[in-house]
């Protein structure tokens, strides 16, 4: 299974009291598929990912922001994590380049949430491939450069609705995802 592809962001003055609002600034500042307008499923979990959701809603192809805060108001607590798993349109390699909408998941860890990366916001993009130079694939530099704009400005954009303190594009892997695509680009 491929490593997946994350940016985890720390905010300033991040609290329980606080972490509701700062996840509505990120819903808000992320670009929705145009494709697949809507949200897939919504999770609340407690403690830690070892526990079973507390909550986990499925929606339609209608739902919207506010329906998500209002589920996610009912467990505004600091040892809780909120999880969306939604869509934005991404290029993929289909035996052609194809600009399909792409699961992502959006994640709001509390401050008492047990989490490695002790991350406040996340957002899991899926398979780091996606992001990665592809040799010998026709049209892969466009498609591919495309794909790491779309990553870059969601990462500006999200600096610009929140209080960040600091942020990291890295891999499931544990490697820095920066140095991979270094490495990567200078072969």
């Amino acid at each position: 299974m491929p490593d997946q592809l994350c940016l985890s962001i720390w905010l300033r003055s991040f609290s329980g009291e606080t972490m509701l609002r700062r996840f509505e600034d990120m819903l808000r500042a992320f670009p929705f598929s145009r494709l697949r307008p809507g949200i897939s499923t919504f999770r609340v979990h407690a403690i830690d990912y070892s526990e079973a959701p507390l909550i986990e809603h499925a929606f339609g192809q209608d739902a919207d922001i506010e329906a998500v805060l209002e589920l996610a108001g009912d467990f505004e607590n600091p040892d809780c994590a909120y999880t969306l798993e939604c869509w934005w349109d991404l290029f993929q390699y289909q035996q052609d380049w194809k600009l399909p909408p792409s699961r992502v998941t959006l994640v709001c860890h509390g401050p008492q949430f047990e989490t490695v990366e002790r991350d406040h916001l996340r957002v899991e993009f899926g398979p780091e491939e996606a992001f990665l130079p592809q040799p010998g694939v026709p049209g892969a530099a466009m498609a591919i450069e495309s794909n790491l704009k779309s990553v870059l400005r969601l990462a500006h954009d999200l600096e610009q609705s929140l209080p960040v303190e600091r942020r990291s594009l890295w891999s499931e892997s544990g490697e820095n995802f920066v140095d991979r695509l270094d490495e990567a680009f200078s072969e």
